[in-house]
């Protein structure tokens, strides 16, 4: 499986769109020593286990194309996520509209709810025969118990996106394994995410190539 690599400045660490730059790192890969120092030093200076971000960084993220909508804190993750790994904390955070951004360069899914980041995980997705969709979609149809009848696979916790069945599911996130056109996650991921999210919900896959950061 394809891993993007990111290229990341620290000057500043506070900025929003580097905020979400050090999230968005080669899977499987640690950030550079600053960066992961950066992430911890800012994390701790809010005693929180949220980046807040400010009007300032929020409008520069918008502008860059990072970000597509407002977002209020991101996950404040402590070490690098490996394939396998996820991170979910909706502790405090309201209700509120929840969509999800796929990133396919950095193989990171983050989830939303009212503006926060609740959750993240490394992803794998559709190999070179069969691409994952990019851009826009909704959530159309949910199934727990799953089981493809094409392809003869089990897919629990179900997100359908497409009418040919592109869907989010929970499948084996692995250095080097791909889908069908699907989004892999993490079980223990896909059963939160399942639970968070409803029919109608947006869901944005974003290119590898979508706004590159310098």
């Amino acid at each position: 499986m394809r891993a993007g690599a990111a290229a990341v400045t620290c000057a500043v660490v506070a900025a929003a769109v580097t905020a979400w730059g050090l999230s968005a790192k080669p899977a499987a890969v640690a950030a550079p020593a600053a960066v992961q120092a950066s992430r911890s030093a800012a994390a701790s200076a809010q005693a929180s286990d949220r980046l807040f971000i400010s009007k300032a960084q929020l409008a520069q993220a918008l502008a860059s194309g990072t970000l597509d909508r407002p977002v209020k804190s991101l996950l404040a993750v402590e070490r690098p996520l490996y394939f396998g790994d996820y991170h979910w904390n909706d502790r405090g955070v309201p209700a509120g509209p929840t969509w999800i951004r796929i990133d396919l360069g950095s193989q990171l899914i983050s989830v939303f709810r009212a503006g926060h980041e609740i959750g993240t995980a490394v992803i794998v997705y559709g190999g070179d025969n069969k691409q994952t969709p990019l851009g826009k979609l909704h959530i159309l149809g949910k199934a727990k118990d799953h089981r493809s009848s094409l392809y003869d696979a089990e897919m629990p916790y179900t997100l359908r996106l497409t009418n040919d069945g592109v869907s989010i599911h929970a499948s084996d996130v692995r250095y080097g394994a791909a889908t069908h056109g699907c989004i892999g996650v993490p079980l223990a991921f896909a059963q939160r995410l399942f639970a968070a999210t409803k029919v109608g919900d947006e869901v944005t896959v974003v290119p590898a190539t979508a706004h590159p950061l310098s």
